[in-house]
């Protein structure tokens, strides 16, 4: 089997936040690899230091110890490279769906795409995420779900090499995250990108990924690796099967023996 290519590397990354009551160790010397067409899910508690795992991948933050690097050169800020997904929707409200779309083509183009090539893009993300007959819409006029469509589409317009995603569906109905999550993993399927995803739903997390890391109770280490064994492409009578739901026994007891030990820290601060 053909050896997965490095991409991006935390190499002993840790990070320190100055707070009121001194400093405070929110990653420690924390160590793992993204691999090209990787889909890997970071579980753990909140405030653990996850979001900060992926701001040093964006290029938002630097680490105050060790170095994240992308194909072996340290990460010094943001790059077209990286599409980054919040849990906010991250579309602007005074474009209309298709403007919202182009407005990344035209940063990363200047100007060097023709006006019927950049049509023909944002028409492409407008069928494949089913917003074509609300092109002309304003964001507030459309539902959650469709507004998130629309963010990964703006995403994937400028064809970012990795896709960095923080909680983006942690707002949306049961129903709607479904869906969301089926039509992600057509578009990777279409696409083929590499992924880092920020989760509190263990079985969202073995629904979309390659590989899953249980992130410890602040400062975050690495607490567990656990590659998904099922192939893609994937539909929703996988959650039905025993080794999926012995998986997501598995994964859950890990995280909230985390949630406890945070717990008990918490306690012993007071």
């Amino acid at each position: 089997m053909q050896q997965q290519r490095e991409r991006i590397r935390f190499d002993n990354v840790s990070m320190q936040f100055s707070t009121a009551n001194g400093q405070l160790d929110v990653v420690k010397d924390m160590s793992f690899s993204v691999n090209q067409g990787d889909f890997i899910s970071l579980v753990g508690p909140s405030g653990c230091g996850k979001t900060t795992l992926m701001n040093m991948a964006a290029g938002f933050v630097k680490p105050s110890a060790g170095i994240v690097t992308l194909d072996g050169n340290p990460i010094t800020g943001p790059g077209p490279d990286r599409g980054v997904m919040f849990q906010e929707y991250g579309v602007f409200p005074w474009l209309t769906v298709e403007q919202n779309i182009a407005f990344g083509l035209e940063l990363k183009a200047s100007g060097t795409l023709e006006k019927n090539e950049k049509q023909m893009i944002v028409d492409r993300y407008l069928k494949l995420m089913g917003l074509y007959d609300f092109r002309k819409a304003f964001p507030k006029t459309l539902s959650g779900g469709m507004r998130q469509r629309l963010a990964l589409a703006r995403v994937y317009a400028v064809h970012p090499e990795f896709l960095l995603m923080d909680e983006p569906f942690g707002a949306l109905d049961a129903q709607t995250r479904s869906a969301m999550h089926d039509l992600l993993l057509q578009v990777l399927h279409a696409e083929g990108k590499t992924v880092l995803l920020i989760t509190h739903s263990v079985e969202e997390a073995i629904y979309l990924s390659t590989k899953v890391l249980v992130i410890s109770a602040r400062p975050s280490r690495i607490r567990e690796v656990i590659d998904i064994p099922f192939p893609y492409p994937r539909d929703r009578s996988l959650q039905e099967t025993p080794e999926f739901i012995a998986l997501r026994s598995r994964i859950h007891e890990s995280v909230m023996r985390e949630y406890a030990a945070q717990e008990a820290q918490q306690k012993a601060a007071v």
